[in-house]
């Protein structure tokens, strides 16, 4: 029978690795195999840098279930030395244009209480502006992975978090 589709999705560091699988898809002329991405709260600042006012929420969110110095760790420990600053297989937030046009459907979900919540918006915007069908949600009153994590704590929340990961891959069978 195969694989009918393929959704690549991670959530933090494993939407890193999902949108960075998707950019690599196209430079190594595999993009015919990814139907889809579905990343979230990817984390894809290059956190060894300080933190940016581009992202408030670096700011706002620092503290509420993961804080900066944690990430920064983190990001030093995926990117030791920081010689892969603007590579975009490392941080996807670096993509181009040139990069991200002609990358197949994309969702982007993030946590309103979460350090990467801005950046994973950026990452959004700039997806539509290289002409990406792409879409984002924002899970209202979560921290970091708060909707796939806590599952016991917010059924309801867990639940549509589920039902659009199902959404958004059926949608992906009736585009062309």
């Amino acid at each position: 029978m195969g694989i009918s589709q393929l959704v690549l999705s991670g959530e933090s560091g494993g939407g890193n690795l999902a949108l960075a699988t998707c950019l690599n898809a196209k430079r190594i002329n595999k993009l015919h195999l990814v139907d889809g991405v579905y990343a979230m709260c990817p984390m894809i600042f290059n956190a060894n840098n300080n933190k940016s006012p581009e992202y408030p929420s670096q700011i706002e969110n620092d503290g509420y279930f993961i804080n900066y110095p944690t990430i920064q760790l983190c990001a030093s420990l995926y990117d030791p030395g920081n010689t892969e600053a603007e590579n975009p297989l490392c941080w996807p937030i670096t993509a181009s244009k040139e990069d991200l046009s002609g990358l197949p459907p994309h969702m982007i979900s993030v946590n309103e209480m979460d350090i990467f919540r801005d950046e994973g918006l950026r990452y959004y915007r700039n997806l539509l502006t290289a002409g990406v069908r792409a879409s984002s949600r924002t899970v209202n009153g979560t921290c970091h992975s708060g909707d796939v994590n806590f599952p016991a704590a917010a059924p309801d929340i867990f639940a549509a978090t589920l039902s659009d990961i199902y959404g958004f891959t059926r949608s992906l069978s009736t585009t062309e």
